[in-house]
């Protein structure tokens, strides 16, 4: 064998390798993310701009996102409800959309995120008016709560923590944090210069008035400052927040 036709060999051979591994690739997809459990969720944070769509790959258009939260600016970070391979091989995620109505999903490729975990999650008993907090399954904090009046009750149903936002003015009436959800009011469809989204928040000045374990507020969840302050410390955007009765 003439040494130039070894070095096409070996050049050739080396080309190869990549195409291999390609195809290798493709016929064994990346592990899939697994659903919420009673112990563990999936958080999918946007690091590029991507589009939710009905369906992996080829659903329709649902919603435009951006790596910064819609309210405030924050990071953009959701709970992964499932995922899918396309015929293609690759990774599609259901999330949570923070749009009405609620309970909104789509699918989004896993290639435009950076998935994290939370071993959080907290209840809402509007019917008890207690917060319950949960840890790796386990109850971790009990407290009572203001929610919604009867003309503003606060929407029942599977949401997740979407953005935290420390406040300016800590002793304001909604205190030092307000936890914004993916919970959206089924009344009030502008509030406070807002599009009417529930958040957990603490309570001051007036909002004092009502005490806890009442049902008061326009649909927020009101809670002391210390124990909003411990939620903003322990959860993360895309922590599941279920609301029953």
């Amino acid at each position: 064998m003439s040494s130039r036709f070894l070095t096409l060999f070996v050049a050739a051979a080396a080309l190869l390798v990549p195409a291999g591994a390609a195809a290798a690739a493709s016929a064994h997809p990346e592990a899939l993310v697994a659903s919420p459990t009673t112990t563990t969720a999936h958080v999918a944070r946007i690091v590029a701009p991507t589009v939710a769509l009905t369906a992996p790959a080829t659903g329709k258009f649902k919603l435009r996102l951006r790596t910064q939260a819609l309210w405030a600016g924050g990071t953009n970070q959701l709970l992964v409800l499932a995922s899918r391979h396309d015929k293609h091989g690759r990774t599609w995620l259901k999330v949570l959309l923070p749009v009405r109505p609620n309970g909104s999903t789509g699918w989004i490729p896993k290639d435009r995120t950076m998935i994290g975990s939370t071993h959080w999650r907290i209840v809402v008993s509007t019917g008890q008016r207690k917060v319950r907090v949960y840890h790796n399954g386990r109850l971790a904090r009990t407290f009572l709560a203001v929610v919604g009046a009867p003309g503003t009750p606060t929407p029942h149903g599977h949401y997740a923590i979407y953005e935290k936002i420390a406040q300016r003015n800590p002793d304001s009436e909604i205190g030092p944090w307000a936890l914004h959800l993916t919970a959206f009011s089924d009344v009030l469809y502008n509030f406070g210069g807002g599009p009417g989204r529930v958040a957990i928040h603490g309570r001051n000045g007036a909002y004092l008035i009502a005490p806890l374990g009442t049902a008061a507020s326009h649909g927020c969840i009101r809670v002391d400052d210390a124990e909003v302050g411990f939620l903003a410390r322990v959860t993360i955007s895309g922590t599941p927040v279920t609301i029953v009765g």
